[in-house]
Protein backbone atom coordinates (compact mmCIF):
# COMPACT_ATOMS: atom_id res chain seq x y z
CA UNK A 1 0.00 0.00 0.00
CA UNK A 2 2.68 2.23 0.97
CA UNK A 3 4.25 1.91 -2.51
CA UNK A 4 1.40 2.36 -4.47
CA UNK A 5 0.55 5.93 -2.57
CA UNK A 6 3.86 6.55 -3.20
CA UNK A 7 3.31 5.79 -6.81
CA UNK A 8 0.05 7.77 -6.75
CA UNK A 9 2.34 11.02 -5.55
CA UNK A 10 4.34 11.11 -8.51
CA UNK A 11 2.38 12.57 -10.77
CA UNK A 12 1.71 15.42 -8.86
CA UNK A 13 5.40 16.29 -7.96
CA UNK A 14 6.20 16.30 -11.04
CA UNK A 15 3.52 18.10 -12.25
CA UNK A 16 3.85 20.67 -9.85
CA UNK A 17 7.48 20.80 -10.61
CA UNK A 18 6.95 21.10 -14.76
CA UNK A 19 4.78 24.08 -13.45
CA UNK A 20 7.72 25.56 -11.48
CA UNK A 21 9.45 25.06 -14.47
CA UNK A 22 7.58 26.70 -16.89
CA UNK A 23 6.81 29.42 -14.61
CA UNK A 24 10.45 30.15 -13.95
CA UNK A 25 11.48 29.75 -17.71
CA UNK A 26 8.47 32.25 -18.82
CA UNK A 27 10.08 34.88 -15.64
CA UNK A 28 13.44 34.41 -17.64
CA UNK A 29 11.98 34.97 -21.01
CA UNK A 30 10.03 38.13 -20.09
CA UNK A 31 13.50 39.70 -18.37
CA UNK A 32 15.50 38.90 -20.97
CA UNK A 33 12.62 40.75 -23.40
CA UNK A 34 11.78 43.53 -21.44
CA UNK A 35 15.31 44.44 -20.18
CA UNK A 36 16.66 46.01 -23.44
CA UNK A 37 13.41 48.05 -23.63
CA UNK A 38 13.92 49.44 -19.93
CA UNK A 39 17.21 49.90 -20.46
CA UNK A 40 16.17 52.11 -23.41
CA UNK A 41 13.56 53.69 -21.51
CA UNK A 42 16.05 54.45 -18.51
CA UNK A 43 18.85 55.66 -20.61
CA UNK A 44 16.57 57.86 -22.70
CA UNK A 45 15.96 59.99 -19.60
CA UNK A 46 19.89 60.17 -18.46
CA UNK A 47 22.64 62.57 -19.85
CA UNK A 48 25.93 60.53 -21.90
CA UNK A 49 28.04 60.53 -19.13
CA UNK A 50 25.39 59.03 -16.57
CA UNK A 51 24.82 56.25 -19.59
CA UNK A 52 28.13 54.66 -19.10
CA UNK A 53 28.58 55.71 -15.59
CA UNK A 54 30.11 52.28 -13.56
CA UNK A 55 28.38 49.99 -11.70
CA UNK A 56 25.61 50.64 -14.50
CA UNK A 57 21.98 51.71 -13.06
CA UNK A 58 18.53 50.93 -14.63
CA UNK A 59 17.31 54.12 -12.09
CA UNK A 60 19.38 57.26 -11.34
CA UNK A 61 18.80 60.09 -9.17
CA UNK A 62 17.73 62.79 -11.49
CA UNK A 63 15.27 62.20 -14.55
CA UNK A 64 16.34 64.48 -17.21
CA UNK A 65 14.35 65.70 -20.54
CA UNK A 66 17.00 67.03 -22.18
CA UNK A 67 17.15 64.25 -24.94
CA UNK A 68 13.45 64.85 -25.49
CA UNK A 69 13.30 68.32 -25.40
CA UNK A 70 16.13 68.20 -28.17
CA UNK A 71 13.82 66.02 -30.70
CA UNK A 72 10.96 68.14 -30.15
CA UNK A 73 12.27 71.35 -30.84
CA UNK A 74 14.40 69.91 -33.78
CA UNK A 75 12.62 70.30 -37.05
CA UNK A 76 14.33 67.75 -38.78
CA UNK A 77 13.93 65.31 -36.42
CA UNK A 78 10.06 66.29 -36.25
CA UNK A 79 9.95 65.48 -40.23
CA UNK A 80 11.22 62.32 -40.21
CA UNK A 81 8.12 61.32 -37.73
CA UNK A 82 5.91 63.19 -40.41
CA UNK A 83 7.41 61.43 -43.28
CA UNK A 84 6.94 58.01 -41.21
CA UNK A 85 3.23 58.47 -40.71
CA UNK A 86 2.93 59.81 -44.34
CA UNK A 87 4.31 56.87 -45.75
CA UNK A 88 3.02 54.09 -43.16
CA UNK A 89 -0.39 55.38 -42.70
CA UNK A 90 -0.65 55.70 -47.06
CA UNK A 91 0.95 51.59 -47.55
CA UNK A 92 -1.48 50.35 -44.87
CA UNK A 93 -4.83 52.15 -46.38
CA UNK A 94 -3.52 51.31 -49.83
CA UNK A 95 -2.38 48.06 -49.09
CA UNK A 96 -6.01 46.86 -46.86
CA UNK A 97 -7.96 48.57 -50.25
CA UNK A 98 -6.09 46.51 -52.81
CA UNK A 99 -5.73 43.29 -50.73
CA UNK A 100 -9.64 43.02 -49.90
CA UNK A 101 -10.87 43.40 -53.25
CA UNK A 102 -7.84 40.74 -54.43
CA UNK A 103 -8.76 38.56 -51.58
CA UNK A 104 -12.46 38.67 -52.38
CA UNK A 105 -11.82 37.80 -55.53
CA UNK A 106 -9.60 34.85 -54.56
CA UNK A 107 -12.31 33.91 -52.00
CA UNK A 108 -15.39 34.23 -54.08
CA UNK A 109 -14.62 33.50 -57.70
CA UNK A 110 -13.18 31.00 -60.39
CA UNK A 111 -10.86 32.94 -63.25
CA UNK A 112 -8.58 31.84 -65.47
CA UNK A 113 -4.73 32.19 -63.75
CA UNK A 114 -6.16 31.65 -60.29
CA UNK A 115 -4.12 29.25 -59.19
CA UNK A 116 -0.93 30.81 -61.52
CA UNK A 117 -1.42 34.04 -59.37
CA UNK A 118 -1.79 32.52 -55.94
CA UNK A 119 1.69 30.43 -56.52
CA UNK A 120 3.07 34.31 -57.89
CA UNK A 121 1.78 36.01 -54.67
CA UNK A 122 3.16 32.94 -52.60
CA UNK A 123 6.48 33.47 -54.46
CA UNK A 124 7.14 36.71 -53.65
CA UNK A 125 7.22 35.97 -50.19
CA UNK A 126 10.19 34.01 -50.27
CA UNK A 127 12.42 36.54 -52.23
CA UNK A 128 14.48 38.08 -49.50
CA UNK A 129 13.83 42.10 -49.93
CA UNK A 130 17.68 42.62 -50.22
CA UNK A 131 18.19 40.88 -53.71
CA UNK A 132 15.76 43.44 -54.82
CA UNK A 133 17.27 46.57 -53.79
CA UNK A 134 19.43 47.25 -57.06
CA UNK A 135 16.79 46.77 -59.52
CA UNK A 136 14.28 48.94 -57.38
CA UNK A 137 16.91 51.45 -56.72
CA UNK A 138 17.40 51.88 -60.79
CA UNK A 139 13.44 51.08 -61.47
CA UNK A 140 12.73 54.54 -59.00
CA UNK A 141 15.42 56.51 -60.72
CA UNK A 142 13.86 55.53 -64.09
CA UNK A 143 10.53 56.25 -63.16
CA UNK A 144 11.28 59.50 -61.67
CA UNK A 145 10.25 58.38 -58.01
CA UNK A 146 13.43 58.44 -56.76
CA UNK A 147 13.41 60.30 -52.66
CA UNK A 148 9.20 60.52 -53.31
CA UNK A 149 6.77 59.33 -51.03
CA UNK A 150 5.62 57.72 -53.75
CA UNK A 151 8.80 55.96 -54.67
CA UNK A 152 8.70 54.49 -50.94
CA UNK A 153 4.88 53.72 -50.88
CA UNK A 154 5.39 51.48 -54.30
CA UNK A 155 7.89 49.98 -53.22
CA UNK A 156 6.78 48.75 -49.65
CA UNK A 157 3.29 47.69 -50.87
CA UNK A 158 5.42 45.21 -52.70
CA UNK A 159 6.35 43.56 -49.73
CA UNK A 160 3.14 44.04 -47.70
CA UNK A 161 0.61 42.89 -50.61
CA UNK A 162 1.31 39.20 -50.69
CA UNK A 163 0.90 38.86 -46.97
CA UNK A 164 -2.26 40.83 -46.86
CA UNK A 165 -3.64 39.03 -49.87
CA UNK A 166 -3.02 35.21 -48.18
CA UNK A 167 -4.33 36.20 -44.71
CA UNK A 168 -7.25 38.26 -46.12
CA UNK A 169 -8.25 35.57 -48.32
CA UNK A 170 -7.72 32.98 -45.35
CA UNK A 171 -10.33 35.19 -43.66
CA UNK A 172 -13.14 35.50 -46.31
CA UNK A 173 -13.06 32.13 -46.60
CA UNK A 174 -14.14 31.30 -43.08
CA UNK A 175 -17.37 33.24 -43.94
CA UNK A 176 -20.54 31.48 -45.11
CA UNK A 177 -20.84 32.38 -49.18
CA UNK A 178 -24.39 32.86 -48.43
CA UNK A 179 -23.83 36.02 -46.92
CA UNK A 180 -23.15 37.65 -50.15
CA UNK A 181 -24.98 35.42 -52.61
CA UNK A 182 -28.36 36.53 -50.38
CA UNK A 183 -27.14 40.06 -51.05
CA UNK A 184 -27.09 39.31 -54.93
CA UNK A 185 -30.67 37.45 -54.97
CA UNK A 186 -31.86 40.83 -53.65
CA UNK A 187 -30.54 42.28 -56.64
CA UNK A 188 -26.87 43.86 -55.53
CA UNK A 189 -23.58 43.25 -57.20
CA UNK A 190 -20.59 41.82 -55.98
CA UNK A 191 -19.20 44.72 -54.48
CA UNK A 192 -22.36 45.97 -52.88
CA UNK A 193 -22.19 42.53 -50.88
CA UNK A 194 -17.97 42.90 -50.39
CA UNK A 195 -18.30 46.29 -48.52
CA UNK A 196 -21.46 46.20 -47.07
CA UNK A 197 -21.44 42.87 -45.71
CA UNK A 198 -18.28 41.32 -45.57
CA UNK A 199 -15.51 44.29 -44.76
CA UNK A 200 -17.93 45.14 -41.77
CA UNK A 201 -17.90 41.19 -40.03
CA UNK A 202 -14.16 41.18 -41.40
CA UNK A 203 -13.14 43.77 -38.54
CA UNK A 204 -10.75 41.35 -36.77
CA UNK A 205 -8.80 40.31 -40.49
CA UNK A 206 -8.87 43.77 -41.43
CA UNK A 207 -7.45 44.85 -38.10
CA UNK A 208 -4.60 42.41 -37.92
CA UNK A 209 -3.47 42.58 -41.37
CA UNK A 210 -3.05 46.35 -40.90
CA UNK A 211 -1.14 46.17 -37.94
CA UNK A 212 1.39 44.28 -39.77
CA UNK A 213 1.13 46.28 -42.39
CA UNK A 214 1.77 49.26 -40.46
CA UNK A 215 5.01 47.83 -38.62
CA UNK A 216 6.46 46.70 -41.63
CA UNK A 217 6.15 50.54 -42.88
CA UNK A 218 7.23 51.80 -39.79
CA UNK A 219 10.09 49.71 -38.93
CA UNK A 220 11.66 49.43 -42.46
CA UNK A 221 15.29 50.98 -43.29
CA UNK A 222 17.08 48.99 -46.13
CA UNK A 223 14.64 50.93 -48.74
CA UNK A 224 14.20 54.10 -46.93
CA UNK A 225 17.87 54.54 -46.79
CA UNK A 226 18.54 53.79 -50.44
CA UNK A 227 15.29 55.25 -52.48
CA UNK A 228 15.88 58.72 -50.35
CA UNK A 229 18.77 61.32 -50.64
CA UNK A 230 17.36 64.15 -48.76
CA UNK A 231 16.85 64.99 -45.11
CA UNK A 232 12.89 65.95 -45.68
CA UNK A 233 12.14 62.47 -46.91
CA UNK A 234 14.32 60.51 -44.54
CA UNK A 235 11.67 58.03 -42.28
CA UNK A 236 12.18 58.00 -38.30
CA UNK A 237 14.46 54.66 -38.67
CA UNK A 238 16.95 56.89 -40.49
CA UNK A 239 16.83 59.60 -38.89
CA UNK A 240 18.18 57.46 -35.65
CA UNK A 241 21.32 56.53 -37.53
CA UNK A 242 21.63 60.42 -37.87
CA UNK A 243 21.94 60.63 -34.59
CA UNK A 244 25.13 58.69 -34.55
CA UNK A 245 27.94 61.34 -35.41
CA UNK A 246 31.44 60.49 -36.67
CA UNK A 247 33.24 61.21 -34.05
CA UNK A 248 30.38 60.69 -30.77
CA UNK A 249 27.28 59.14 -30.68
CA UNK A 250 24.13 61.06 -29.22
CA UNK A 251 23.10 58.22 -26.86
CA UNK A 252 20.35 59.71 -25.08
CA UNK A 253 18.62 61.28 -28.24
CA UNK A 254 19.07 57.88 -30.09
CA UNK A 255 17.27 55.89 -26.90
CA UNK A 256 14.56 58.81 -26.49
CA UNK A 257 14.00 59.02 -30.27
CA UNK A 258 13.70 54.73 -30.41
CA UNK A 259 11.05 55.24 -27.52
CA UNK A 260 8.97 58.04 -29.14
CA UNK A 261 9.38 55.75 -32.63
CA UNK A 262 7.85 52.58 -30.96
CA UNK A 263 4.56 54.45 -29.62
CA UNK A 264 2.52 54.61 -32.63
CA UNK A 265 3.22 50.87 -33.00
CA UNK A 266 2.42 50.26 -29.28
CA UNK A 267 -0.14 52.22 -29.13
CA UNK A 268 -2.45 50.55 -32.09
CA UNK A 269 -1.40 46.82 -30.13
CA UNK A 270 -2.80 48.00 -27.21
CA UNK A 271 -5.94 49.47 -28.78
CA UNK A 272 -6.62 46.45 -31.30
CA UNK A 273 -4.82 43.52 -29.44
CA UNK A 274 -8.80 41.67 -29.12
CA UNK A 275 -8.88 42.09 -33.00
CA UNK A 276 -5.21 41.35 -33.94
CA UNK A 277 -5.17 38.03 -31.79
CA UNK A 278 -8.98 36.82 -33.31
CA UNK A 279 -8.29 38.07 -36.93
CA UNK A 280 -4.45 35.84 -37.38
CA UNK A 281 -6.59 32.70 -35.10
CA UNK A 282 -9.74 33.31 -37.40
CA UNK A 283 -7.81 33.98 -40.65
CA UNK A 284 -5.43 30.44 -40.01
CA UNK A 285 -8.30 28.25 -39.33
CA UNK A 286 -9.21 27.58 -43.21
CA UNK A 287 -7.77 28.60 -46.75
Amino acid sequence: MALTAETRRRPARTHRLAKAGLIVALILGAVFAAGPVLWMLSSSFKSNTQIFELPPRLITDTFSFDAYVAIFTNPETMRFFLNSYVVAGSVTILTLLVAIQAAYAFSRFEFRGKRILNVVIVSVQAVPPITLLIPYFGLMVALGLYNSYAGLILTYMVFTLPYAIIMMTGYFNTLPKELDEAVRVDGAGSMTALWRILVPISVPGIVSVGIYTFMIAWNEYLFALTLTRSIDMRTVPIGIQLLMGQHSYDWNQIMAMSVLGSIPVLILFLFFQRYFISGLTAGSVKS
